[in-house]
Formats: C-alpha cells, sequence, structure tokens
C-alpha cells in the first residue's frame, strides 16, 4: 500500500516536490498556514487557502477541511488544509502515523524541533534538519553539484543567505506593515517602476517609534524584467522579509512553470521516498 504524504508548507519549492510525487501516483496532502507568505504564488499551491483552488502545470490544489481531505484524493487533486502544526498526523481517525510519511518543506532555515509521531520516514528540506537527529533523511536545498542530493547522515549546507543570480531581483520590506501591490506577478516592469507599497500599521508600541518610521514605503523594479513573484497583498511583513522577485528575462511564461530547483529537490525527495519503501520490503 502506497502512503499518504504530508507536505508541510505550499510554497513554490514544495510544490515543485508536490507535483514529482503526484505524478508517479502518490497522495499528496498539503498542509499551510493561516495566510500563506508564499511570494511565486503563481506556482504555489499555497494560493488555494486565499482562492480555493490554485492549478500548478495542469494539477489542482483544493482547499478543504482536514476531515474532507479524501474528496480531493479521489478526484485526483491535492487537498490543501490550514494546519501550521501538522495536527492532522496526530489525529488517528484521520491519518495512520504508520502509513503516512512526512515531507517538511517550509524552509525556515533554523534548528527544527523533532516530530512527536512516531512516523516511518520524515524528509527535512534544507538548513535545520539533520538526519538521525529530528528527521530520517535532508534533501539539499542549495544551489550547486549537491542540489536535490539526499542525506541519511549528516545536515544539508547552511544557508547563504544570499540569493541565487543578482541579489537586486530579490525584493525586501524595509520594515514592518502591509503589503499593497501595484503590479501583478507575470507583468513586464521598466527600472524603478513601481511595484508595492508597504503601509506601516498603527501597532507599533510606542509613539516615538511610530514617528521616525516611514509611514508608506515605495518598492520599485531594480531593473527591467518580468515580476516573478510578490507575495498576497494585504498581508502583514516584517522588516527584511522577502516580498517579491524580478526577473530579466523576458518570458512571462516563465511565472507559470515550477523552478529547475523545486524539480531537482522534487526528485530528491522521491528517491529519498523508494529508497525506503524498497528497502523496507527487502527487510520484510
Amino acid at each position: 500500500m502506497k502512503p499518504l504524504i504530508l507536505l508541510r508548507g505550499g510554497g513554490d519549492l514544495a510544490s515543485g516536490v508536490a507535483l514529482r510525487l503526484h505524478r508517479v501516483g502518490f497522495q499528496i496532502v498539503i498542509t499551510e498556514l493561516e495566510k500563506p507568505l508564499a511570494v511565486r504564488r503563481t506556482v504555489s499551491f499555497s494560493e488555494a487557502i486565499y482562492e480555493g483552488t490554485q492549478t500548478v502545470e495542469g494539477v489542482t490544489g483544493r482547499l478543504v477541511s482536514p476531515d474532507q481531505f479524501q474528496g480531493p484524493l479521489d478526484a485526483g487533486e491535492i487537498p490543501v488544509i490550514v494546519d501550521p502544526d501538522a495536527n492532522i498526523v496526530r489525529n488517528q481517525f484521520l491519518t495512520s502515523p504508520r502509513s503516512t510519511f512526512v515531507v517538511d518543506a517550509r524552509l525556515l532555515k533554523s534548528v527544527h524541533q523533532p516530530l512527536d509521531v512516531n512516523t516511518p520516514l520524515h524528509i527535512g528540506l534544507g538548513p535545520g534538519f539533520t538526519a538521525g537527529e529530528n528527521c530520517h533523511a535532508v534533501i539539499e536545498t542549495r544551489r550547486g553539484h549537491t542540489l536535490g542530493r539526499v542525506y541519511w547522515n549528516g545536515s544539508a549546507q547552511t544557508d547563504s543567505g544570499q540569493p541565487d543570480g543578482d541579489p537586486r531581483r530579490v525584493l525586501r520590506a524595509p520594515h514592518d506593515g502591509i503589503v499593497i501591490a501595484h503590479a501583478n506577478i507575470g507583468d513586464y516592469l521598466k527600472e524603478g517602476q513601481l511595484i508595492a507599497e508597504i503601509q506601516s500599521g498603527l501597532d507599533t508600541p510606542s509613539k516615538s517609534a511610530r514617528a521616525t518610521r516611514p509611514p508608506k514605503s515605495k518598492i520599485t523594479s531594480p531593473f527591467k524584467g518580468i515580476l516573478r513573484g510578490l507575495i498576497h497583498p494585504n498581508i502583514q511583513v516584517t522588516a527584511g522579509m522577502k516580498i517579491g522577485d524580478v526577473d530579466p528575462r523576458d518570458d512571462p511564461a516563465l511565472c507559470t512553470l515550477v523552478s529547475d530547483k523545486a524539480l531537482a529537490v522534487g526528485g530528491g525527495v522521491l528517491e529519498a521516498v523508494l529508497s525506503f519503501m524498497l528497502n523496507s520490503r527487502a527487510g520484510e
């Protein structure tokens, strides 16, 4: 019997993993935050939290309650549920820990606490996971010759803190506030064109702090290109948070395709899952 694979996180990297597993026949359930923070929303199943459904490369994710996930599975879809703590894996009326694999694709890049549920296979993506300590296997997420490799011992490379390519392409919030969008993913941008504004909130604890914080900051394009990603409008963000991505390639079609990196990481997850299943059967 094929396991149910619980994927924690539905951003663009996680969605590439979901596609690879779904296409070979595994049943996937995605758990997400109440307000997901994905930037490449057009290729992120997490967008179903806002829109009800989200189709990525022909595969549909559907927002459902935890007790309704079987319906989308039977329809060939990927159920997406609001469950940031993965409580569904602890509910034996809904899932069996003995036949549920967990893939943590939240990319928190910090040390993770081990799951308090014994699942046969727990896979962690990127920094913060150590095989044998807080998961069974780790998948490398840093670009290079090791991207997508499976580690059954040890950890992935530490986070470099730098984006791939031109670092200017990544747009970050200059301060805490609410995102006000002025452009859409897929739009062609000129250098200096307004993309979004960050509206300061009124929840700053002191009047002096509010006085020194700009009421509204503009986010403009660093060069001409395509708006590849933008966080969902009206979301509360914090200073330094990634909120957008500009691609210098003049090809809007790339906004609807998962990245080569996401597919490579998905291939690593698929390798880990199949390796575990085959070795488990050999030991029976």
